[in-house]
């Protein structure tokens, strides 16, 4: 079978979790023998069966949206021949949705987030945001299959394309690959966590993620204010949405750091083994998102044995076991698609007194951070993913 899989990112260019998982689930599948072409959106690729696709000078000066519009219809062109499309995201499910109608072939998503569970990405697109809203709608209810990253996110699906038939939304987890993730505990890796500033002697904090609304950095800086004076924040955190939303962090980062020692800020995206060193030392992994289908960043933290405070929402519960890989903040939220907290005061504390009670016990963080890792490799393999996939193909070329 030919799948050509569509995505906006793709190594060497990788800014979330979508491309990890794209890299990672195109490995697993050549491994089983399926002919994957990867259509990806940016400069020529240099691999086998990989194509990019630069966005068309005559777009050069339009918005954002129909810049993504150009690159979806050159890659709908060029999957002829193919027997499956598969994309990712809303970049490329326009791709997706007019080479099934163009060429005639199945086209499967994979829900990765959702536009209408990220109403503030209208801050960052403007106009834009109505249309990615247009695209993505159009393409999951023509879809013939969509690939959920939990049971969580399918529940989202469902409740934003009520239009979609359930027997079509799948749900396949994301993976991690625990041998490029794992524990570090090597002279190296600590002097690599000290050039960044952080003492492994100190209790910490570590976060790691793009500062977006829906990561919920704004509410981590607020309950670290309330942390014990000995625990460091390490706050691994780039590629702002808006120009809004990098300065209500530079102030809250400002103002913690005046109060406290160990707040460490790194806005560069670190490589792997950076964020492994960071990873290892830390005595928790926090992720205080507020929208999150899944979090491939957890089941990294988990991979290397750090244990997890995350938000009780989205699909993060089907990854952190409460009280045996982690710590499971709850928080009751609006229904307007924000995520936002109904009462910002009471999860801000939540999230504090799990953290405090996290980095207090180190024997205990490292218990559920050995069961993290435990779980991570039995539950969250590739190769797992891979072949839960391939079910979904099957299902749709056969259907």
């Amino acid at each position: 079978m030919r799948v050509d899989l569509l995505t906006k990112e793709y190594p060497p260019n990788i800014y979330g979790g979508a491309g990890v998982h794209v890299s990672e689930l195109v490995r697993a599948l050549r491994e089983l023998g399926d002919q994957v072409c990867v259509r990806a959106f940016g400069d020529p690729v240099h691999e086998p069966d990989t194509v990019g696709y630069p966005d068309l000078p005559e777009l050069a000066s339009a918005n954002a949206a129909l810049r993504t519009l150009g690159v979806d219809l050159s890659m709908a062109q060029d999957c002829a021949g193919a027997d499956l499309v598969h994309s990712h995201t809303w970049y490329a499910n326009m791709a997706g949705h007019v080479a099934s109608l163009l060429h005639g072939m199945p086209h499967v998503i994979t829900a990765h987030s959702l536009e209408p569970m990220r109403p503030w990405k209208a801050e960052q697109l403007g106009g834009g945001y109505r249309v990615s809203s247009y695209v993505e709608r159009t393409a999951y209810e023509a879809a013939a299959g969509v690939i959920a990253v939990s049971h969580g996110m399918r529940a989202d699906v469902l409740a934003s394309y009520p239009q979609l038939d359930p027997a079509r939304v799948h749900v396949v987890h994301n993976g991690i690959d625990s041998q490029l993730w794992h524990r570090d505990s090597s002279p190296e890796a600590e002097a690599a966590a000290r050039r960044h500033g952080v003492d492994p002697e100190r209790p910490s904090v570590v976060f790691v993620g793009r500062i977006t609304r829906q990561k919920g950095l704004p509410y981590l800086l607020r309950a670290a204010a309330e942390l014990p004076p000995e625990v460091q924040l390490v706050l691994c955190a780039g590629a702002p949405d808006t120009p809004e939303i990098l300065a209500e962090v530079e102030g809250l980062v400002t103002g913690l750091q005046h109060r406290r020692t160990g707040v460490v800020w790194i806005p560069d995206m670190l490589p792997r083994a950076e964020v492994i060193a960071l990873l290892s030392a830390a005595t928790v992994f926090v992720c205080p998102s507020v929208y999150e289908p899944l979090g491939i960043v957890n089941l990294e933290a988990m991979a290397c044995e750090a244990a997890v405070v995350g938000t009780a929402t989205g699909g993060i519960p089907e990854v952190v076991d409460d009280d045996v890989t982690g710590w499971l903040v709850p928080i009751d939220q609006v229904s307007d698609g924000t995520g936002t907290p109904r009462d910002p005061d009471l999860f801000v504390a939540d999230l504090a007194r799990a953290l405090t009670e996290a980095t207090s016990d180190a024997a205990e963080a490292r218990r559920r951070g050995t069961a993290g890792r435990e779980r991570a490799v039995r539950e969250f393999s590739w190769a797992t993913i891979a072949e839960r996939t391939q079910q979904v193909y099957a299902a749709v070329v056969g259907g």
